[in-house]
């Protein structure tokens, strides 16, 4: 019987792709889980330590789930069509020679907590209605440091784009299309007023989109390069930060117990303000962009909440270097709504 081989494409994490298997002296070929080509490929059993370490944060519990489940869940693992859930279990129960192990019920070690969530929603609520630049809450700035430096976005584009509704029929030079004088920038998502910060889409669409602009009208899009740039990705922490980097069990505890903190931080960024409210409303988000900016990092990547792509706010501006200005018209602006019961 041909030996089995699994690649980095069975579980999709990043830290598995980009870091252990490389280490690991792997083949090429097509993976026997998966059925990924030219993909790297290494024997289950090679990646025994790693698994046992991450299936040690949870513990017997006939009310619980599978461990293949809890995987999926808290670390988007097996993310690959091809890896269902009968095909993941096979594939562990391979890596940890251990059938049942892939069977039994487990919920998560109780040993582990998080603060980070309480913390965050008291500061949230006294920076916004109590007291703005002294204040009594207070959050564990130590721990988010290490937290995002697990968020460092990768494969960023070299190319982004800003959009501006075009007024009459002046079309925007480059020299227009960059961000706003200190003196006329106004709240923003990651920006308070008077601080510019440049905003980008990863899509022209992107760009045009975060306009909420209106069928017909005409918009300015202008490229930028960007280069390679050390920012923080807060679009899917779960996605992103790998259990296998770490080399200790109360490690990855922990950060399990720490995910929906980051969840919600990517959740400040991406949910929809009126405007009338955005003096306010903005106010976390700037706290925490502006924190993000004292740990070092240039900008934040972020969800765009009317579209498919991405965005980033970009703390220095200068790092960007505008190209060229192109012309589009709205064809089309969709709108999806949602019943709201009435309120008593």
């Amino acid at each position: 019987m041909p030996k089995l081989h699994c690649c980095p494409e069975c579980f999709s994490d990043r830290g598995l792709r980009d870091s252990i298997f490389p280490l690991l002296d792997a083949s090429e070929g097509t993976c026997s889980f998966c059925a990924s080509r030219n993909a790297l490929l290494v024997e289950p059993g090679r990646l025994a330590t790693y698994f046992e370490l991450l299936a040690s944060v949870y513990e017997p519990d006939p009310d619980g789930k599978s461990l293949i489940e809890w995987m999926k869940d808290d670390w988007n693992l097996f993310d690959h069509p091809a890896m269902d859930v009968a095909h993941a279990e096979e594939l562990v129960a391979e890596i940890l020679s251990d059938g049942e192990a892939v069977r039994r019920p487990v919920s998560p070690s109780t040993d582990f907590e998080s603060q980070g969530l309480v913390q965050w929603e008291t500061l949230r609520e006294e920076v916004m209605f109590r007291n703005r630049w002294f204040l009594r809450e207070t959050i564990d700035t130590d721990r988010l440091r290490e937290l995002l430096d697990l968020l460092i976005a990768r494969d960023l584009p070299l190319e982004w784009h800003r959009a501006r509704n075009r007024k009459g029929e002046r079309t925007y030079p480059i020299g227009e299309m960059g961000a706003p004088p200190r003196h006329l920038a106004r709240h923003g998502r990651a920006n308070p007023a008077g601080i510019p910060y440049l905003y980008l889409g990863s899509t022209p669409e992107t760009a045009v989109a975060e306009l909420r602009p209106h069928t017909g009208e005409t918009v300015c899009v202008a490229s930028f390069d960007v280069p390679r740039i050390k920012a923080v990705d807060l679009r899917s922490p779960r996605e992103i930060v790998s259990p296998f980097i770490l080399t200790d069990a109360s490690e990855i505890g922990q950060l399990r117990a720490d995910l929906p903190f980051l969840e919600r931080l990517g959740d400040e960024l991406t949910r929809p303000v009126l405007p009338d409210g955005a003096a306010i409303d903005y106010i976390p988000s700037q706290y925490l962009c502006e924190f993000i900016k004292k740990c070092g990092f240039d900008g934040v990547v972020y969800r765009s909440s009317v579209s498919d792509g991405m965005n980033l706010a970009l703390f220095e501006p200068k790092q960007a270097t505008g190209k060229e200005v192109r012309l589009f018209v709205v064809e089309k602006v969709s709108v999806s709504i949602a019943h709201v019961p009435p309120t008593r």
